[in-house]
């Protein structure tokens, strides 16, 4: 038996400090590594352990306890002994940039047709900043490279393999370098790393596993290698059996993990249509996982309006399992229906080759499984070009009602997006005129929207929020803000313009704001000072799946009131017209209503003849869990935010011309409640309704004496500072050929303030 330094690891002390398999304990545990510079190293595990979170095989609590606590003590024995239980191999590049290997504790155990993940502790005597590879003569023939590759290592793996490969092709392995991590070593004398192992098989398998750090690099006598004996336990088939609440069958959302907290299938390795950066699958009805034995804990959800199941089922007891989604409320039942006008198919944190992304069958999977009943796939920059064959001016073919997926565009990586980017719906031609692609697209944004609204576009700002966040947690607030982003920046200028709509008839340039997926104050605030100085702009809801947020599509949604089938032509028409409230989904304000003018109905407009009192109706729902749970980091809108201390109560306010004047505590439990607010009037206003930051209802216009809305001199003084302090950081963006519409269209913005702001009454 191997004699050990009195530095090196003690079994006895790991004991105590994680529980570890007696199997795992007849393995030689790795050489201790001294000398180490501590911060980097802590640095470099604290991403290591990320990494085996974000890809589904963390640690267990045992493991990250010890690893926390050698963290905490900054000793660097003890963090070694508690990562090296994760070692299946251990590396040693000598100062002459020679590799060897030899075996570590973990338990060389994998399942069939599935990807594991173990550590690989490397001591780097050499400092060498080359790529780490591990590689296999018994790896399943060449990676398959394609087209159409959407695997997160940049390799397609075959799921299975013919009776004609040789017996010996049983395996695939691969270094996971994804981000946290870095594609190279980092030099230092010691750091941690992943390897990533499928088997084709079940059952006891050798495989002879080789690294090198480049040409050459491999130790002699064939220790750059080692032969490991795996067990590779036989995967189960598991026939889902999905049905909504009705008992149709459909498709839902499933979290699978096992006894060890290990995601099911293996986040980093999945393939389209499931998505590496989610621990989700979306499966439907009839479809078949495949699990080795044991116990699993299975959620199940089908968006914001359902309860999440928890289901514990034990392989291979079980072959099939029901579930049947339950709902706390259903808004398509009396006519509202969910949209989220911005996703992507292509993108950001979305795909390894981002200017193709997946096809439309992957993305309906996510819309029925959210119960999204719109989803409006927007193509931009990065993969305008492949993405733009799936434009076709209508519905996508994959749609199935009530589930509607269609092309769109987002100016989002070229034209005029510096001065904020633009939600395009609706359209009728996907490409500005000019040219087959995006490179010549304008870059004033007030010409795309010319262009588009003459097609009858929809058409809106896009992360609202982005450039507009100022040091002030009031709202409405009266500090001008930077402008230097890409949200509703340019806005504060193309708000104050009419072009021509399909018929020559001059129409609004902007139709909505978009809202949710950015700070809802900043979302918000340009919204009613814009109100405020007697504009009608409306608000909309989305995600920006997944550059904001790759949790799940429909975390930003509209509900738009329809008579009838659901139609994706009039649902936008329905945003236009502001017959929509907006949410994140965890609450409701239907049905709202002032002096009986429904929202969006008879262009959202009451008119009085004097000032008075009116009646303001609305139904509220909405949903908290008994206790507090941490919210989301991404979506800034989340009904936690609203819960009033550890209740389960959350605040609905009425809000005339920005500011609450009532206010209604109800508890959210689930239950549907009438709610009425008496508002005297002064002077003509716009009234909502908000459970802020989860709901807010588009404003009905109250129009007293037949006089405008100037409900604020000092919002108007806002927006008229905006259009100076926007122009102060757009100017250098606007192409020469441009620069005079652009000089005139700011102008333009100048002067109606100024003709608003006399017309004021009030500060």
């Amino acid at each position: 038996m191997k004699t050990l330094s009195p530095g090196a690891f003690n079994v006895r002390a790991a004991t105590a400090l994680i529980c570890i398999p007696a199997a795992i304990l007849l393995a030689a545990p790795l050489p201790t590594v001294r000398n180490v510079d501590w911060q980097p190293l802590a640095a470099q595990v604290q991403r290591v352990i990320q990494a085996m979170e974000l890809i589904g095989e963390p640690l267990t609590a045992s493991e990250r306890a010890a690893v926390d606590a050698a963290l905490q003590d900054k000793d660097v024995m003890r963090l070694q002994s508690a990562l090296d239980v994760r070692c299946l191999f251990g590396v040693n590049i000598n100062p002459e940039m020679r590799v060897k290997v030899e075996q570590g504790m973990a338990k060389p155990v994998l399942v069939e047709q599935g990807w594991r993940s173990f550590l690989v502790k490397v001591h780097n005597e050499a400092g060498s900043t080359a790529a780490l590879h591990a590689v296999s003569p018994n790896a399943l023939s060449v990676y398959e490279r394609t087209a159409k590759d959407a695997s997160p290592s940049g390799a397609i793996y075959r799921e299975g393999m013919t009776k004609t490969d040789p017996d010996h092709l049983w395996l695939d392995v691969a270094m996971h370098t994804r981000q946290p991590l870095r594609a190279t070593l980092g030099g230092l004398a010691l750091e941690y790393q992943i390897v990533q192992l499928y088997s084709r098989d079940a059952g006891k398998r050798e495989a002879k596993v080789a690294f090198h750090a480049g040409q050459g690099t491999q130790d002699l006598g064939f220790r750059s290698e080692v032969d490991v004996l795996f067990d590779c336990v036989p995967a189960h088939p598991l026939t889902l059996r999905v049905r909504d609440d009705t008992g149709r069958p459909a498709m839902a959302a499933f979290l699978i993990r096992d006894a060890q907290d290990r995601v099911h299938p293996l986040m980093s390795k999945r393939l389209e249509p499931d998505f590496f950066f989610q621990p989700q699958v979306y499966r439907q009805d009839g479809d078949v996982l495949r699990l080795p034995a044991g116990t699993y804990t299975i959620e199940m959800s089908r968006g914001p309006e359902s309860v999440t199941q928890v289901r514990t089922i034990v392989i291979p007891e079980r072959s099939e399992a029901m579930f049947r989604a339950e709902r706390w409320i259903d808004p398509a039942a009396t006519g509202w229906w969910s949209g989220d006008h911005h996703i992507h198919a292509a993108g950001c944190a979305h795909y390894v080759k981002p200017t193709e992304g997946v096809l439309p069958a992957a993305m309906i999977r996510h819309v029925k499984g959210e119960d999204l009943k719109v989803g409006s796939n927007l193509t931009w920059g990065p993969g305008f070009d492949y993405q733009k064959q799936f434009f076709c001016g209508d519905l996508d073919p994959v749609s199935q009602h009530p589930y509607l997926l269609r092309y769109d565009v987002e100016v989002s990586g070229f034209g005029s997006h510096r001065s904020g980017h633009l939600v395009l719906l609706r359209l009728k031609q996907q490409i500005y005129p000019g040219g087959t692609s995006k490179d010549h697209w304008p870059t004033l944004g007030l010409n795309t929207l010319r262009w588009a609204k003459q097609q009858g576009a929809v058409c809106g700002p896009a992360h609202s929020g982005s450039g507009l966040n100022v040091q002030s947690t009031e709202l409405p607030n009266f500090v001008v803000p930077p402008y230097n982003g890409i949200g509703a920046n340019e806005y504060i200028v193309d708000v104050t313009h009419d072009v021509p709509g399909p018929d020559g008839k001059l129409v609004p340039a902007v139709d909505f704001i978009s809202t949710v997926d950015t700070g809802f104050r900043s979302e918000l605030n340009i919204w009613y000072h814009t109100l405020n100085a007697g504009f009608r702009t409306r608000i909309s809801g989305e995600t920006d799946f997944p550059c904001i947020s790759g949790e799940r599509v429909g975390m930003g949604r509209s509900y738009v009131k329809l008579d009838g089938k659901l139609d994706y032509d009039q649902w936008c028409e329905g945003i236009r017209q502001g017959r929509a409230y907006v949410s994140e989904g965890k609450s409701h304000l239907l049905e709202f209503a002032v002096g009986g003018v429904a929202m969006g109905e008879r262009d959202s407009e009451l008119r009085l003849a004097k000032p008075g009192t009116v009646r303001a109706t609305v139904k509220v729902a909405a949903r908290l869990e008994e206790k507090p749970v941490a919210p989301g980091r991404r979506i800034p809108w989340n009904i936690e935010h609203a819960r009033i201390g550890a209740t389960r109560d959350v605040p609905v306010e009425l809000i005339v011309n920005g500011l609450p004047i009532a206010r209604q505590v109800v508890t959210a439990d689930g239950r549907l409640r009438d709610l009425t607010f008496e508002v005297s009037l002064e002077r003509s206003s716009w009234v909502a309704v908000r459970i802020l930051p989860s709901s807010h209802t588009n404003p009905v216009f109250v129009l007293v004496g037949e006089k405008p809305i100037r409900a604020s001199r000092r919002s108007v003084e806002w927006c008229l500072q905006g259009v100076d302090q926007c122009w102060s950081q757009k100017e250098q963006f606007i192409q020469p050929s441009e620069k005079a519409d652009a000089i005139a269209a700011y102008e333009h913005a100048r002067e109606t303030y100024r003709r608003r702001l006399a017309e004021c009454e009030v500060e």
